[in-house]
């Protein structure tokens, strides 16, 4: 796709340019927020603000135009989301710095109609990614992350060893001095691994250690060079001095071609997964000596059976099932079937004393697939940001019935309680959602993660040739690897116990690679799990993993009343009853 480039000048938004040129894309302009003029430097959340003076000249030498914005705005909505969770709230918060980013797409695309996705350098920042994802999804724009939960001493290494070339403009951290300014990431690394090493520094600089500016890198036409620079000094201690390099002047100079690009990309699998790829595969074959994709479906679906909606609240959770259309009504559009199954929800939910923006999880369920893309289309016009978790597969409903939601929600009252792992950037990572759902939603010490089918990451694309045991054993590394995220950005999600795994499958005869897999993966050892065959999966997946945790915290009260929050591991009993 084509795409613009956000562009602080700094080493990760070049790097990801040569990730988003291996993947395919065409980068077509560049687009850069600074202060107002007059100012160097502001204290922004969001954006990078040292160096803008550069930018012209990284946008000159990558020889696409730039189109450059004022932050006018400030940091006013903090949290981790952006945004209401209503979708029929307004999207914008006036006054928020984020605006300025919308307002600065909405000139490029404006400019370049074609522009289709944003690239971005975020790394591990939820705050700038959730406000960069808000602003691309109003847009209709795909923001393009492939640094997004990288290694950083492995980013590091890959971006010095790939030949771009950055120099540090700013350090704010602990170790680092004014004499590091103007070292380049070669001359800097093993610092940074020491302080890292020493004080946990963040090696890629996340945690505002330092910023640089590149100088030169692959897709460079021509490289920088600095030819009048000045220290300035904002504060000088012994624990972390603070200052920058002031580049008050810089020319671009001719450089040799270069058709080569040496990215290095991180494997689809990791090394735990490609093993139990392996092991899966010989279970397969064992299973299956000849070709399956042809075969006929050994197991049919039942028709679902319709009945009336129930509903039932229990504490602070409800719970309601079976919601589809009146079935004794005229004959209706796809659109009114799903806004009656929606206007049905919000009034049982009313009756709780809930809303749409308490639901924790929704399920879908189909009569085909086909129906999934115009479903979606409604769907997301009741969700704003951090939407419900979900799973969504084809099964066989009576006519007229076309569409069926479940759905648990959590009380109002403790609705701050909820929060959400909502990624809609391509990356290397996991999946970015494919629809308006999120990764996960954390409630009240419940993790619900959404379904996960085997999608690759940076292509969203599905294995080919078809293999349930390439497309089990990504579901496994995705499941893992949302897991990883809400343990490393939300305390509440820690250390997280499953306590079921729901498997949606669309061939009966791919059961015993499922169970095989239980059997290899030892997180999955002794977990509740069931196998649910159905007559299709998004994209016509082999199989779907749903999963819902439990972060393993529990209020405990001591003589005197007073409640706190401890660990504890749960058991599982298992047993059978009449």
């Amino acid at each position: 796709m084509k795409y613009v480039a956000l562009l602080s000048g700094g080493k990760d938004s070049c790097f990801n340019l040569l990730h988003c040129q291996y993947n395919g894309h065409e980068l077509v302009a560049a687009a850069s927020l600074g202060p107002e003029r007059g100012k160097e430097e502001i204290d922004s959340f969001f954006y990078q603000t040292v160096g803008q003076d550069a930018v012209q000249f990284v946008a000159d030498a990558l020889d696409v135009p730039l189109y450059r914005g004022t932050i006018k705005g400030t940091a006013i909505e903090l949290g981790s989301e952006y945004g209401s969770r209503n979708g029929r709230d307004p999207a914008a918060v006036q006054g928020d710095e984020t605006e300025d980013l919308y307002a600065l797409l909405c000139d490029v695309k404006s400019q370049h109609p074609d522009v289709l996705g944003v690239s971005a350098g975020a790394i591990l920042s939820d705050y700038q990614r959730v406000r960069l994802e808000h602003v691309c999804r109003r847009l209709s724009l795909t923001p393009l992350c492939y640094l997004w939960q990288r290694d950083q001493a492995d980013l590091l290494s890959e971006m010095i060893a790939s030949g771009l070339n950055a120099v540090i403009i700013k350090v704010a951290g602990i170790g680092l001095t004014q004499k590091h300014l103007g070292k380049s990431l070669a001359e800097m690394y093993p610092t940074l691994l020491n302080l890292n090493q020493r004080f946990g520094s963040h090696i890629c600089g996340e945690g505002g250690e330092y910023e640089t500016l590149t100088l030169d890198s692959p897709m460079f036409k021509q490289c920088i060079v600095l030819t009048e620079t000045e220290p300035v000094v904002h504060s000088d201690n012994d624990f972390a001095s603070v200052s920058y390099l002031r580049i008050k002047s810089a020319v671009l100079e001719a450089k040799g071609d270069s058709t080569h690009f040496p990215v290095e990309v991180p494997p689809v699998l990791e090394d735990e997964f490609a093993s139990l790829a392996d092991a899966l595969s010989r279970t397969a074959r064992a299973e299956h000596p000849q070709p399956v994709d042809d075969e006929k479906p050994e197991y049919q679906c039942r028709p679902y059976l319709h009945g009336s909606t129930s509903s039932r609240m229990r504490s602070d959770w409800a719970a309601v099932a079976n919601i589809h259309r009146n079935i004794d009504d005229a004959e209706i559009t796809l659109e009114e079937e799903v806004r009656e199954c929606f206007a049905k929800l919000e009034s049982i939910l009313d009756l709780m004393s809930l809303e749409l923006r308490n639901c924790a999880i929704i399920n879908i369920f189909l009569s085909s697939m086909d129906l999934f893309a115009s479903v979606n289309a409604v769907y997301s016009e009741y969700f704003g940001t951090s939407p419900p978790a979900r799973a969504c597969v084809a099964v066989d409903l009576p006519a007229p019935i076309r569409i069926v939601l479940d759905c648990v929600a959590y009380s109002r009252e403790a609705s701050s309680e909820r929060s959400a792992l909502h990624v809609q950037s391509i990356s290397y990572w996991a999946p970015a959602n494919i629809g308006p759902y999120s990764q996960a939603i954390i409630v009240h010490h419940r993790i619900f993660i959404s379904g996960q089918i085997g999608l690759i990451p940076s292509s969203m694309s599905m294995p080919s040739p078809r293999s349930i045991s390439t497309e089990t054993t990504l579901v496994y590394q995705h499941v893992k690897r949302v897991m990883e995220v809400l343990k490393g950005h939300h305390p509440n999600a820690r250390p997280g116990h499953t306590q079921l795994a729901l498997y949606w499958l669309s061939r009966k005869a791919d059961i015993p690679i499922l169970r095989t897999a239980t059997e290899i993966y030892t997180e999955d050892t002794n977990v509740p799990t069931l196998y649910l065959v159905v007559k299709a999966l998004p994209r016509d997946a082999l199989v779907e993993k749903q999963v819902l945790c439990h972060t393993g915290r529990f209020l405990m009260r001591d003589e005197d009343g007073d409640g706190d929050l401890q660990p504890q591991v749960p058991t599982t009993t298992y047993g059978l009853s009449t």
